[in-house]
């Protein structure tokens, strides 16, 4: 009889980040469900394990779009693989279900670039009630759901009740027997993260998997940390700008964005330095543990080609500490310079899908998808599928139109990803209760 490893099922994705952390704490992903075509290809791209004999990438019925797609026909198939696969006897068990509705109806900024339709009318705001289905049909021993802060606050409508959205999710998951639920809103920082990045994380674990472990069994609200179902926050402080970004620093970069003469591919196809720090030999390191050094190959280190008026507002701010002239003031969401140094408070700054939010802590101009990346804690072997960037309707579809369809470029789906350090230090935990329940 093959081993069974822990079983993870990943609803909503995106481009693997979740994944990639639980990965690192031993879970195997044995289901994706993600809509986007470009994001599910970054995601089955950097995923080699095998399922049985068979690559995970290469099995199809492992692979859905959308979540509602996922009905019992289609999940007897996927057990009877598992169960193929790892030659039991029994039901395969499912050790976790993770997922992260799509956000954009719930964040405030989401909101405003979905062109304001009220949000009970975005069907991706309903995602939730699936995903509660899913994990009614398959019992797994533990299941986490994941969102911005917004949908604690949010309204279905406009003239709604403030929280609204939030107790309808929350009811949602509490309503699932056999279960012990609880909630925290917490700050990717506080984890290690270089970023602020609050979200809300609902945790429920099996009734007979918490009592073992010595878990309370009840339905808590913002307390999943202190009862024991998330990890509590890292003991180390977030690593600083420099620390992780400054191996990436190529000194040509600002005299061409100056003079304006663009070769055709303005990028860095190989490290021109060796690793500085520890976090960097940490992300230049391969699956297969081997650390990139100076002339190694080196992706998605694209520029981009900012005009002369750009570069110039952009010059403006690192000689201003991040300040605005009004000569430079436009209509777009507020940009700002990243700090080298955090300073006392640390990360200030969420990653999002848009990556002229931020400008760079030394050079007038955006940061490369592999920096974005490194934000979000995915080491450089990380590929990532589709086009680099995209923008209006092609992001955010045109809700009032009816066309609730969107692209997602590698710029949004990394800022719509979990940190893989968040998610590796959830994993730990994850493992921890069900090694001390026994399970």
């Amino acid at each position: 009889m093959s081993q069974q490893p822990r079983l993870v099922f990943d609803l909503f994705a995106g481009c693997g980040g979740l994944s990639l952390g639980l990965e690192s704490s031993g879970f195997v992903p044995a289901l994706v469900c993600e809509l986007d075509v470009h994001a599910r290809s970054t995601y089955l791209r950097n995923r080699n394990h095998f399922i049985g004999k068979q690559k995970f990438k290469e099995i199809q019925d492992l692979h859905f779009g959308a979540v509602d797609t996922i009905n019992s026909k289609n999940l007897n198939k996927v057990m009877t693989i598992l169960k193929s696969a790892y030659k039991t006897s029994k039901k395969p068990e499912i050790d976790l279900i993770v997922g992260g509705p799509p956000c954009q109806g719930y964040s405030g900024i989401g909101h405003r670039r979905s062109y304001g339709v009220e949000k009970k009318e975005l069907p991706s705001n309903r995602l939730f009630e699936p995903m509660a289905e899913l994990i009614k049909k398959v019992q797994p021993k533990i299941f986490l759901f994941e969102n911005v802060k917004g949908i604690l606050s949010g309204r279905w409508t406009k003239n709604g009740q403030k929280g609204e959205i939030w107790e309808d999710v929350r009811g949602c998951f509490r309503n699932l027997e056999g279960y012990t639920t609880n909630w925290k809103l917490i700050q990717a920082k506080d984890y290690g993260v270089p970023q602020n990045r609050p979200r809300v994380l609902l945790v429920g674990i099996r009734n007979d998997i918490a009592k073992k472990a010595g878990l309370k069994v009840s339905h808590g609200d913002n307390s999943a940390v202190e009862d024991g179902l998330l990890p509590q926050p890292h003991l180390f402080k977030p690593p600083n700008l420099d620390e992780l970004l400054s191996d990436l620093i190529d000194n040509q970069i600002s005299s061409v964005l100056f003079s304006q003469d663009f070769p055709r591919d303005f990028s860095n196809k190989t490290y021109l330095r060796e690793p500085e720090t520890r976090l960097q030999k940490q992300m230049r390191t391969t699956p297969n543990n081997i650390v990139l050094t100076k002339g190694d190959p080196l992706t998605e280190q694209e520029y981009s080609k900012h005009r002369a008026l750009v570069v110039e507002k952009f010059t403006y701010m690192l000689e201003n500490k991040g300040k605005i002239s009004e000569r430079y003031a436009t209509k777009k969401f507020a940009q700002r310079l990243l700090p080298q140094k955090w300073g006392n408070k640390g990360p200030s700054i969420t990653a999002t899908s848009l990556p002229d939010d931020y400008v760079h802590y030394q050079q007038p101009r955006i940061l490369t998808v592999r920096e974005w990346a490194r934000l979000q804690t995915f080491p450089d072997w990380y590929e990532f599928s589709g086009k680099r960037t995209t923008g209006g309707t092609r992001r955010a579809g045109v809700p009032t139109k009816g066309i609730f369809e969107r692209e997602l470029p590698k710029y949004t789906q990394i800022g719509n990803a979990v940190p893989v350090t968040l998610a590796q230090l959830i994993g730990n935990h994850f493992s921890e209760i069900l090694k001390t329940a026994g399970a």
